[in-house]
């Protein structure tokens, strides 16, 4: 098992190092970006936008089944390994409820800013049969997400797009009366200023050992909706606590990715003032990367039951 992944969770698939023979079959121009490294590990640069999205497109069409992904260049690629982690925590947290991981449609999810990529919801359904709903302040991030379905029909009555037309909300013009989830899922922009998300891509670049003399590159790519909000992570969580407390009763467990460990006690304090009936923190680890995931509910626990009939 590979020491760099070990800390995965027990159920992510891509615990093993890769096998880049069975990914190059799904994916044979990926095979132009293998490469054996100084410590005789077959590998990628993973400065390289488009090996990133080759690689992602290998691990989906192997791992999950997805037979036709893409992206434009410009937009976020995000690892896989790390967005199906975040997936079997919340079938953790569901799992505790029922004393049982439930693995059907009574389950629904939301993904809020779901991108082009869509990799929250394709990993959601096809690991556990959630229903999914994705969505994004960006039309055209949603309309390259509806690409995808399109092109994997079987996944079309299972996960729905839906656009917020106001940057300024969150659940807002997206919950409607009578509308019930299970859970909501976010990884909210981490920047809180083009600057900063540029300083950001520098220091990354300059730990995946890339030249110094050579421009930056984002390598994971990314609109400016995906990685940076003013007032950073810390403020776009804030507003969507504020708002998770207008729609408390419809939706079971609200959750977000919390990167900097310094905004937990804030953010729980604010939970705590709005009268959140839990809240929970679970830390997950990607190799070398530390994140976590802030969970809360407004539903007592004798209410919950009913939300998995």
């Amino acid at each position: 098992m590979s020491a760099e992944k070990s800390s995965l969770h027990t159920r992510n698939l891509h615990r093993d190092s890769y096998n880049f023979d069975q990914l190059i079959s799904c994916v044979p121009e990926l095979k132009h970006y293998v490469f054996v490294n100084a410590y005789q590990t077959t590998t990628i640069n993973f400065s390289i936008p488009q090996a990133v999205k080759l690689l992602n497109k290998a691990l989906l069409k192997h791992f999950y089944n997805i037979r036709s992904w893409d992206i434009p260049e410009t937009y976020l690629c995000p690892p896989i390994p790390g967005r199906a982690d975040y997936v079997h925590y919340i079938a953790d947290l569901l799992g505790e409820q029922q004393k049982e991981i439930p693995t059907d449609i009574s389950v629904r999810g939301l993904d809020i800013g779901t991108g082009a990529n869509l990799v929250y919801p394709l990993i959601a359904t096809r690991s556990y049969g959630w229903k999914m709903t994705g969505t994004d302040v960006n039309e055209d991030s949603l309309k390259n997400a509806q690409h995808i379905l399109d092109q994997n029909p079987d996944l079309l009555p299972v996960i729905q797009l839906q656009q917020q037309p106001d940057s300024k909300h969150i659940f807002k013009n997206i919950l409607k009366p009578g509308d019930r989830f299970t859970f909501s899922m976010c990884n909210p922009p981490f920047h809180d200023s083009e600057e900063s998300m540029i300083k950001g891509n520098i220091r990354k670049t300059k730990n995946l050992n890339k030249a110094k003399h050579q421009k930056p590159l984002l390598n994971f790519g990314g609109q400016q909706s995906e990685l940076w909000y003013e007032g950073g992570e810390l403020a776009f969580i804030t507003k969507m606590i504020h708002e998770s407390a207008l729609y408390s009763s419809q939706v079971l467990w609200f959750t977000c990715l919390v990167s900097k460990k310094e905004n937990l006690h804030k953010l729980t304090s604010l939970l705590k003032k709005l009268k959140a009936v839990q809240v929970k923190t679970i830390d997950m680890a990607q190799g070398q990367k530390i994140s976590r995931v802030l969970a809360w509910t407004f539903i007592p626990q004798q209410d919950r039951r009913t939300w998995f009939i």
